[in-house]
């Protein structure tokens, strides 16, 4: 196999940040030797994440075995998952006076078109749904765990708690028009073609501010893992975690 030298997108600080977390891992558990230090087991990791490289690409980049591929590339993985804030951080750490951007965004997967749960019907592929909160400044907040591509943006707040966790923390919340019926303190756009001029200022408005939420599910699709996930659908929450925590220390 032929290997060459390739760049990732990204700065020293991711690297640095999943190095020193994966050297406190080897403390905690006691690791005498690794084929990989620290720092070559981030880089591989963020390989992996960053441009979506499979494990035998890596494994012939690196000078290791596939096996060993995986395993590092899942411990990393792992070690940020944990990292991740849940919802309920997350509405504590929101200012009150501010509000947050709901959206969900379908990641696609290698399916066949037997795994009927993992179909959606809106984007007629097969996928895993996500929803994500933003913050009014276009950062992104939390991103939730992957449901079936088959279940609905209306369908996954109310499976994930997020509706509930809002009208807890006394957060609005804007949304695109899928959401309409969520309740609480979501709010959407009004519907129709014929609608009064104030309503369709509304709209306008309402647009502007939830098109933060579409920037930032667009810099989540920015790691080419995301575009097209091949592994286990049991992983992926790990790994959307993983993109986020990775994202957070970068800001």
């Amino acid at each position: 196999m032929l290997v060459y030298p390739s760049a990732i997108d990204l700065s020293s600080t991711h690297l640095r940040y999943l190095a020193q977390r994966l050297a406190a891992r080897r403390r905690e558990v006691g690791t005498r030797w690794r084929r990989l230090t620290p720092d070559r087991q981030a880089l591989l990791g963020l390989a992996h994440l960053r441009c979506g490289d499979t494990y035998a690409q890596l494994a012939a980049g690196f000078g290791i075995g596939i096996a060993t591929v995986f395993r590092h590339i899942r411990e990393a993985i792992e070690v940020l998952a944990a990292l991740a804030p849940s919802l309920a951080e997350v509405m504590r750490t929101v200012s009150r006076p501010a509000f947050v951007i709901l959206g969900g965004t379908l990641l696609p997967i290698d399916r066949i078109a037997a795994d009927t749960p993992y179909d959606s019907g809106k984007h007629k592929r097969h996928g895993m749904n996500v929803q994500v909160l933003t913050d009014p400044f276009g950062r992104l907040l939390w991103a939730s765990p992957a449901l079936p591509g088959s279940a609905h943006d209306l369908t996954a707040p109310r499976a994930h708690g997020i509706v509930e966790a809002l009208t807890g923390a006394r957060l609005k919340s804007w949304a695109d028009k899928v959401y309409q019926g969520a309740g609480g303190p979501v709010r959407v756009p009004f519907r129709g073609r014929r609608l009064k001029r104030w309503k369709r200022r509304h709209n306008s408005s309402h647009a502007k501010i939830r098109c933060l939420g579409e920037q930032v599910m667009a810099t989540l699709k920015g790691w080419r893992l995301l575009r097209k996930l091949r592994c286990s659908t049991n992983r992926i929450t790990y790994i959307v975690k993983a993109v986020l925590v990775l994202h957070h220390a970068s800001t």
